[in-house]
């Protein structure tokens, strides 16, 4: 037995040994740039290896079917089985969640473990899944808290970025930094060269100042890695864009009969003697929307040396408008960066960045009374495009804001262009074991030309929009800010427990620009080509009274304590000092502190037997910021306004008082609590994140109501800004993730996020209590649709409630004083009781904040097959329907058709008739349910296989195909739900939004 045992186990071994290989490969990581320093082990063995700067490594005599493990620190550790072949080449993924990842936060990183604040990261990997053509785009449903809307769908049109809700009804952008350096304009900025997105969005942000009141994005540039060689990369895709929708109108024989019988509703001889032969008639909508291009190119780089690192890159976009097509609608985007860091001293670090960009565009004009898609709505589908003669028709008896929406296409001509330079330069000194200090001086400097021709047009009697005298308009505005950062930082560890981090600082900014411009008259032969200031005659000055510049600055000394116990216990603690030239010498400068804190319970001895809890951290800030965003020098007069003088019977233009002076104004403040949870579960397959915030705007910047009698001053005049309301922003923010890999061919990742935010206004500071909007409703009414008013939310729509459609005398007999209410009326709702129903009776109607917002995201791979889908919505949220213009003769929803005519045939549309009635006025039956869930990008990749990629000396070839905004579920009858303008005042008020458009792309990336 014992010999039988012996001459199985020397078998067992003769075996094993002669299936021992040698294994190589090369380590990349998820951009298939070489790792060098990355551990390679056999599991279970003492065999091993580190890969060289290349990327490769080999080792010998492993057993075949032998677990390999991969680690490297920031990157996800990955295991493979060795087979026959012998070769094992692995990418590696960042670890995104990783605790020690290094997350940009105010003048410096901290660790992901050590943030006491509410801070979202967003990656590089997001990013150029999303293929967005604006930054704003890759947040949009991306990061919880965080809400994106769209101010309008023409191409390059900045979206509207609002972080936990709007305190103000004045300026609630974030702040957005670049490396750095303070930018207005995302349009600037080529996505795919972001190499991560910070979001700070509670008073952590503070440590930035007045700027920070809404929240701040931090967003961090590609700048290479060092002891690499040049890697090239070439991304591009093409495609095109359509309509994601068409509103159902009337088409010509429904049109027809519907107005006969509004008509002879009213007491009126019908205008239509015979409709049989009217058909379909017109579809201006189709008319006016095209099939769109888009396209975009870029080539970048990036590598290092042993003291230095540097990126590259250029990128052209051009996109054309689904509205009024390329030659009137586009935008064109040239952009080039640099980022380049040198250690040319141990202790001593240069860096510096920089981006220059040139942006061309046309458009048309949009979401107003008068804009294109509404006049596409509102025109008769009875007429045709042309008359028989070929010219234009004219959209006669429609009202005097309908005109022919394709001849206003052909008559609008203008153009901009911006050209921006921007960057920074910075120097880091490390001294005494602990210190540091950091200087860094940031600029940009931009140019913005205008143009614009008003050839002579005639669009029928009595339009708004005729022009008898051609005109050329010719402007250039030159912006340029500078931003001085200089700070010392102490860091140092005791007792390998006790670890401070003190620092210390100032910053100063200021801003200054120049508005020219002049307009000039009779264009020779009313011709575009002789279209220029030159060749005008009686030329204006568009500023004749001056007040065409500005200057505006901050003056700020800010420290930071930071300490933690073992990383167990954290504590965070800043005061700013801020300084404003928007305010005066009693009122100038403000103090604005904040503190966080942080637990992480996972660490405590008590937790260190729960196996499928991995980390556990419990935070909280409290903290005061600061914000100044309002008109300069509203604290003195400034003769900025126009004086206009008789003298010796002729009259004289001269200055008079502008805006009305208020030296009391003083800092609007964002006092803002946060309490949160970041958890990770099952070898941190799983995350989980939950916030509660509460934020609220005291002495609220606002312009005053002032008397339509009194009024504010003279021409050119405007009423003061006065600190006079308070705003509240709470709600709850829910993030949730999971990720795994099925097996070395399948992972996928799938997460979501949630937000609750429920808006009030707490208190205002009016003689009636309340500030209105300044959107009325329809044409030629006096009513405004929306408010500010305390104990209602910013913006509410004010208007009557309605309770169906009258059916019959007797209802409205039984009924409230309804003057001039017929069967077949709205009946309205009688809310205070006095028996008569009018403006007393208004009330509010909704509004435009959401319930809760969300994001979902999917992605999974296999083999060399990616996938990727996210969707975003909201619920609870109104938007006013105010694209119809309600005459006599404009067309109509096909709503219309289910309307009243006679008992019981529908008690939610009203009668049609050319009479004057109630059923026009503002009310909650032109406000509709703006809910919404939007599949916003779904894209499939492949990639090349490596045997493939290495006989073409390519690093990586992939391709794809994405459709983006593929489809919208939503109740609401508009265009577009996901469009608002994103002011506190007018957010939800549809004018014709000019919808985003649906795209379908093809693309191409490759490195080299």
């Amino acid at each position: 037995m014992k010999l039988l045992f012996t001459a199985i186990f020397g078998f067992f071994i003769l075996t094993v040994s002669g299936q021992q290989l040698n294994i190589n490969g090369t380590v990349y990581d998820n951009q298939n740039i070489p790792l060098g320093g990355v551990n390679v082990v056999v599991q279970n063995t003492n065999l091993g290896a580190i890969t060289d700067f290349d990327g490769n490594y080999e080792i010998q005599n492993v057993p075949e079917g032998s677990v390999v493990e991969f680690t490297y620190l920031g990157f996800k550790t990955v295991t493979r089985t060795v087979n026959s072949a012998g070769t094992l080449n692995v990418t590696m993924e960042e670890d995104a969640q990783a605790l020690d990842q290094v997350v940009v936060v105010g003048y410096g990183t901290q660790k992901r473990k050590e943030i006491t604040g509410a801070v979202a990261v967003l990656s590089s990997e997001t990013i150029e899944e999303l293929k967005p053509q604006r930054v704003e785009q890759a947040l949009q449903g991306q990061v919880a808290g965080v809400q994106v809307t769209s101010g309008s769908g023409a191409p390059g049109s900045a979206l509207n970025i609002r972080i936990r809700g709007i305190g103000t009804n004045g300026d609630s952008r974030p702040l957005i930094l670049v490396d750095g350096n303070v930018i207005e304009d995302l349009s600037v900025l080529n996505p795919t060269d972001i190499e991560s997105i910070n979001v700070l969005k509670d008073a952590t942000a503070g440590i930035y100042g007045v700027r920070a009141a809404n929240g701040v994005i931090l967003i961090t540039t590609k700048s290479g890695r060092k002891n690499q060689p040049l890697s090239l990369a070439l991304n591009t895709y093409t495609g095109f864009q359509n309509t994601t929708r068409k509103l159902p109108v009337l088409n010509a024989t429904e049109y027809g009969l519907l107005v006969n019988e509004s008509f002879a509703n009213g007491g009126s001889q019908p205008p239509f003697t015979n409709v049989s032969g009217f058909g379909q008639g017109t579809d201006w909508q189709d008319e006016v929307f095209k099939t769109a291009a888009i396209g975009s190119i870029e080539l970048s780089g990036d590598g290092g040396g042993e003291n230095s690192r540097y990126s590259f890159s250029v990128s052209y976009l051009t996109q054309d408008g689904i509205v009024g097509g390329g030659e009137k609608s586009n935008f064109e985007r040239k952009t080039a960066r640099l980022n380049y860091n040198l250690d040319f001293l141990e202790n001593f670090n240069v860096f510096t960045s920089a981006i220059y960009s040139d942006v061309e565009g046309r458009g048309i004009l949009e979401n107003t009374i008068g804009s294109v898609l509404y006049n596409a709505i509102n025109n008769a589908p009875t007429f045709a495009v042309r008359d028989s003669n070929g010219e234009f028709t004219k959209a006669e008896g429609l009202g005097n804001e309908v005109i022919n929406p394709v001849a206003q296409i052909e008559n609008t001509f203008n153009r901009g262009r911006t050209r921006k330079i921007g960057g920074s330069v910075g120097l880091r000194y490390d001294f005494l074991d602990a210190f540091s200090a950091e200087a860094r001086f940031q600029g940009n400097y931009s140019e913005v030309e205008g143009w614009f021709f008003s050839p002579i047009v005639d669009y029928g009697a009595g339009k708004v929009f005729n022009i008898e005298r051609s005109a050329v308009g010719e402007s250039l505005n030159t912006f340029k800010d500078y931003t001085f950062d200089a700070f010392v930082k102490y860091e140092r560890s005791f007792n390998d427990a006790h670890n401070v981090k003190v620092t210390a600082g100032t910053s100063v900014f200021q801003t200054v620009g120049e508005f020219t411009g002049q307009t000039g008259f009779d264009i020779i032969d009313n011709d575009v080509a002789n279209a220029s200031i030159a060749q005008a005659s009686d030329v204006i000055d568009n500023f004749p009274n001056g007040g065409n510049t500005f200057d505006a600055r901050l003056l700020s000394y800010f420290a930071r304590a930071q300490y933690d116990y073992k990383g167990k216990y954290l504590f965070s603690a800043v005061i700013r000092r801020d300084g404003s030239t928007k305010f005066g010498p009693r009122n100038k400068f403000g103090y604005f502190p904040s503190f966080s804190a942080g637990w992480v319970i996972s660490d405590e001895a008590f937790m260190e037997n729960t196996d499928w809890l991995d980390f556990l951290k419990l935070r909280a800030s409290y903290g005061i910021i600061g914000n100044d965003r309002i008109a300069d020098f509203g604290f003195v007069s400034l003769l900025n306004g126009e004086g206009v003088y008789v003298f010796n019977e002729e009259l004289t233009f001269g200055r008079a008082q502008g805006r009305l002076p208020n030296p009391q104004i003083q800092w609007e403040e964002q006092e803002t609590y946060n309490i949160g949870i970041d958890s990770r579960f099952f070898n941190s397959r799983m995350n989980f994140t939950v916030d509660y915030f509460n934020r609220r705007t005291n002495d609220l910047l606002v312009v005053a109501p002032v008397s339509g009698v009194l009024g504010a001053s003279g021409p050119g005049g405007l009423p003061p800004v006065i600190n006079a309301g308070s705003v509240e922003n709470k709600g709850v923010e829910l993030q949730l993730g999971w990720r795994d890999e099925i097996n070395e061919d399948f992972k996928y990742n799938v997460s979501g996020n949630v937000t609750f935010i429920q808006n009030e206004v707490l208190f205002v500071q009016s003689d009636n209590g309340f500030i209105p909007g300044p959107i009325a409703f329809g044409v030629g009414q006096d009513q405004f649709i929306s408010r500010m008013e305390a104990g209602q939310p910013l913006g509410y729509f004010f208007g009557l409630q309605t309770d169906g459609i009258f059916q019959n005398q007797d209802e409205i007999d039984a009924h409230a004083l309804q003057e001039g209410a017929q069967p077949g009326d709205i009946r309205f709702v009688d809310t205070n009781g006095d028996g008569v129903i009018n403006d007393e009776d208004r009330t509010n109607i909704g509004d435009a904040f959401p319930d809760l917002s969300f994001g979902l995201n999917l992605s999974f791979e296999y083999k060399n097959w990616d996938f990727n889908a996210y969707a975003f919505g909201s619920l609870g949220n109104d938007i006013v329907r105010n694209y119809e213009r309600n005459q006599q003769l404009t067309n109509r929803q096909v709503t219309s058709l289910s309307r009243w005519t006679g008992p019981n045939t529908s008690n939610s549309f009203p009668r049609v008739t050319n009479a004057a009635t109630l059923n026009t006025v503002f009310s909650d039956f032109y406000v509709e349910d703006g809910s919404f869930l939007r599949l916003q990008n779904l894209q499939v990749g492949y990639s090349l296989k490596d045997s493939w990629l290495e006989k073409l000396k390519l690093k990586q070839l992939r391709i794809y195909a994405s459709a983006i905004n593929l489809f919208t579920l939503t109740e609401y009858s508009g265009f577009d739900p996901t469009a608002s303008n994103g002011n506190g005042l007018t957010a939800g008020i549809d004018q014709g939004f000019y919808p985003s458009a649906q795209q379908f792309l093809v693309g191409l990336n490759i490195r080299y």
